[in-house]
């Protein structure tokens, strides 16, 4: 689900990333916040969490959390793309510091990186015309209705392993991307549009006030992490306390929302 939403990515804040890379992050040690400097990895055609914009420079969600952690580390910071099947080579290698990009915490993924704690939930829920709920508080309600999502998705390989759910639908559609969806949604050719919170979030936040995101979760839920090399405790645990610092006072939220109109951060405020 990582290369839809291009064509709507044109907006947002600009960012610069600086030069260099190549080496691992230098610390002072000790208990001082410096790092001298971060090269972050990411998928750079991941809207809205990082992806480039009409001028060719990186922005997204996740660029400007990394931007505010590394600007109160006192750190120099560059955004690096980089292939994402390989990013934990990349990691492991030293051509990065941290993989910043809406990564889904896996056990997998634990055995051969150093996660933070999770910072945002990843998962799907339900988004209707503004004001017509149609009483969809849960899963079974999306009964009887047409329902749309992404082909190829993680909400339609849920759907279609889900017992009996599909079956339950009075119409199953799949979009090649969520424009398209939205639109169908907007023009009430489909009921509900099953999709990532984040990103539908995302969509909607640029058609304006036509839409309502339901708190109903479809399917189990994941959570975003930032990883680290394995044995990179020092580094994790400086960003981990500057992230920390930046949920209490209010600074990730306030970014969240200018996203995605909500607060979905999570840690104690």
């Amino acid at each position: 689900m990582r290369k839809f939403l291009v064509a709507i990515c044109a907006v947002a804040l600009l960012i610069t990333g600086c030069g260099g890379g190549g080496e691992p992050a230098k610390t002072d040690g000790g208990d001082s916040k410096e790092v001298k400097k971060i090269v972050i990895g990411l998928d750079d055609e991941y809207a809205p969490m990082g992806f480039k914009n009409e001028q060719n420079e990186i922005i997204g969600f996740d660029v400007d959390l990394a931007k505010e952690a590394a600007k109160r580390l006192g750190s120099e910071v560059e955004f690096k793309a980089i292939d994402w099947n390989s990013k934990e080579a990349e990691l492991k290698s030293g051509r990065i510091d941290i993989i910043w990009n809406g990564l889904d915490i896996t056990p997998e993924r634990q055995e051969n990186m150093l996660f933070s704690e999770p910072y945002m939930d990843n998962r799907q829920i339900v988004f209707v015309k503004k004001g017509n709920d149609q009483g969809i508080k849960a899963e079974a309600d999306l009964a009887g209705k047409a329902v749309g999502t992404q082909a190829g998705s993680t909400a339609e390989a849920y759907i279609d392993k889900a017992e009996g759910l599909k079956a339950g639908f009075k119409e199953f559609k799949t979009y090649g991307d969520y424009v398209s969806a939205f639109m169908d949604l907007e023009n009430g050719r489909i009921d509900a549009l099953v999709c990532d919170e984040i990103v539908g979030r995302y969509a909607m936040s640029k058609q304006g006030d036509k839409f309502d995101a339901l708190d109903v979760t479809i399917g189990p839920v994941s959570q975003f992490g930032i990883a680290f090399r394995k044995d990179d405790t020092a580094l994790r645990d400086k960003v981990q306390g500057v992230f920390n610092e930046m949920v209490k006072d209010g600074t990730a939220g306030k970014i969240s929302k200018q996203w995605f109109g909500a607060d979905l951060i999570k840690g104690k405020k």
